[in-house]
C-alpha cells in the first residue's frame, strides 16, 4: 500500500487529432506540478506551451506526429531550467483520457492488449476522438513500456443508466446489431464534480440526488442518484442534448430529410449541426458566451435570443431530471460557462423555485468563478459551483488502480483540490 510518504507522479495525457494536453500530478497529495499542451501536430510549425507556476516554456518546431509530440513533452518536462521533473524515470503511472469505451467499460481500467483492441473497436463510434486516443496509448507504451497505464473513458460513468434511459425509440435491431443507444459523454467531469460536491456539502451518495451541469462550448447535464448516473443529455454522439457553443443539440430529425431534399448532403448537415449551430449559429456572432453577453448588453437582439435559448434548454433538462429523481438535493454548475458565467447561472435558476431551487443572486454574483454554494440557506436544493478537474480525476484513477491508493489519506484530503 502506497502512502503519503511514498508519493507517485502521474502523467495525464489527452490526445486530440492535432493536439496533446498533459499534466503531471503528485499523488496522493493531488497537486499539479505543471501542465502543457502541444498544438498543430502534423503541421509544418508545431507549438509546445508548458506552464509551471510562473515559469513558461515555449518550443516551436515541426511536429509531424504524436510520437514526436510525446518525445517533445518528455524533453520539456525534464528541461534543466524550465522543466517539471528531473528525469522521466520519476513518472510512476500514465493516465489516458479515452472518449469512447462503448458499453464494455463502466469504470477506468489498467491498459492491456484487450483494452487497446477495444479502443480500436470503438473507433467507429468515435471516429474523430478514439484514433488519437489510441495513438497516445501506443506511443506512450513504446516510450515507457514498464510504466503502468490506465484508460479513463468519458462514457464509463454513464454505463449505469437503465435501459429506459439509454434506449432510443428505434427498431430494436439498430441497438442489437449496430449498438445505437445513448452513451453520454463528459463522464469524468460529472464524476469528479459530483464527488467534490458531496464532500463540500458533507453528504453521502447513498441518500443524495444530484443534477450536474457541465456547461461550456460542449455542454451536458447528468442526473445522478446514489452516486450513479441514471440519465444524461448527450446521446449516441455528443451532438444530442442542450444547445451548445457550435452544436445544435436536440432538433426534430425530420429537419434533416427536409434539408437533404433541398440539396444538402449528409456531410453538409454534420458540419452545420456540429460546427455552425448552437450559440454561433443563432447569434451569427460567436460561440463564446462572454462575447454574446457584451453584444446583448449593447442591444443585439440575436445575441440575446441565443442566450435565452441556451438558458431555456438547460432549464428544461433540469426540470425533467428533477421529476425523474423525485427528490433533488444538489444542483452543480461546472465547465467554462457553468463556473465563470454567473449571469447564465442566474438565468437558468430563475423560475426553478417550484423545484426547491432558491438561488442567492447576490452571493452568486459575488462568488463569480469561485467554488462554493450560491443558494439561499433555506433552499431545499443546494446550488453549488464546482470547478471541474478531469486531469485530477484521471490521476486519482491511475493511483487507485495501479498502486492501490491510500483510502484514509484520500478521505482526509477530500477537500484538497488543485487551484482552489
Amino acid at each position: 500500500m502506497v502512502t503519503e510518504e511514498d508519493p507517485k507522479i502521474i502523467l495525464v495525457l489527452n490526445c486530440g487529432s492535432s493536439s496533446l494536453k498533459y499534466d503531471l500530478v503528485k499523488m496522493p497529495h493531488r497537486i499539479s506540478l505543471g501542465k502543457g499542451v502541444v498544438e498543430r501536430i502534423g503541421e509544418a510549425r508545431g507549438l509546445l506551451d508548458q506552464r509551471v507556476g510562473e515559469k513558461k516554456l515555449v518550443i516551436e518546431q515541426e511536429i509531424p506526429d504524436h510520437k514526436v509530440a510525446l518525445e517533445l513533452v518528455m524533453r520539456a518536462i525534464t528541461d534543466p531550467d524550465e522543466g517539471i521533473i528531473k528525469d522521466v524515470s520519476e513518472i510512476s503511472g500514465i493516465g489516458h483520457r479515452v472518449v469512447h469505451g462503448g458499453d464494455k467499460y463502466s469504470s477506468s481500467v489498467i491498459i492491456d492488449q484487450s483494452v487497446v483492441d477495444a479502443v480500436e473497436e470503438f473507433i467507429e463510434l468515435a471516429p474523430l476522438h478514439n484514433p488519437p486516443n489510441l495513438t497516445g496509448i501506443l506511443v506512450a507504451r513504446e516510450l515507457m513500456p514498464d510504466v503502468p497505464q490506465v484508460a479513463v473513458f468519458d462514457t464509463a460513468f454513464h454505463q449505469t443508466m437503465p435501459p429506459h434511459a439509454y434506449l432510443y425509440g428505434l427498431p430494436r435491431k439498430f441497438y442489437e446489431e449496430l449498438k445505437i443507444r445513448r452513451y453520454g459523454f463528459h463522464g469524468t467531469s460529472h464524476r469528479y464534480v459530483s464527488a467534490r460536491a458531496m464532500s463540500l456539502c458533507q453528504r453521502h451518495p447513498i441518500n443524495t440526488n444530484v443534477i450536474s451541469c457541465h456547461l461550456g462550448n460542449g455542454a451536458s447535464l447528468t442526473a445522478i442518484a446514489h452516486g450513479k448516473s441514471i440519465d444524461t443529455s448527450m446521446g449516441f454522439t455528443p451532438l444530442e442534448g442542450v444547445m451548445m457553443g457550435t452544436r445544435s443539440g436536440d432538433i426534430d430529425p425530420a429537419i434533416l430529410t427536409y434539408l437533404m431534399d433541398r440539396g444538402y448532403t449528409s456531410k453538409d448537415l454534420m458540419k452545420i449541426l456540429n460546427k455552425e449551430s448552437g450559440l454561433v449559429g443563432l447569434s451569427g456572432l460567436s460561440n463564446d458566451m462572454r462575447d454574446l453577453e457584451i453584444a446583448a448588453e449593447k442591444g443585439n437582439q440575436r445575441a440575446q435570443e441565443a442566450i435565452d435559448c441556451y438558458a431555456y434548454r438547460v432549464r428544461k433538462y433540469i426540470g425533467a431530471y428533477a421529476a425523474n429523481l423525485v427528490k433533488l438535493d444538489i444542483l452543480i454548475f461546472t465547465g467554462g460557462i457553468g463556473q465563470h458565467g454567473w449571469r447564465m447561472r442566474e438565468r437558468i435558476c430563475h423560475r426553478l423555485e417550484n423545484l426547491g431551487i432558491f438561488m442567492n443572486f447576490k452571493l452568486n454574483k459575488e462568488k463569480r468563478s469561485r467554488e462554493g454554494v450560491v443558494s439561499e440557506a433555506y433552499s431545499p436544493v443546494t446550488v453549488i459551483v464546482v470547478p471541474t478537474n478531469e486531469e485530477l480525476q484521471i490521476a486519482i484513477d491511475v493511483y487507485e488502480l495501479a498502486f492501490g491508493g491510500d483510502t484514509e489519506f484520500r478521505r482526509r484530503q477530500s477537500d484538497v483540490m488543485v487551484g482552489n
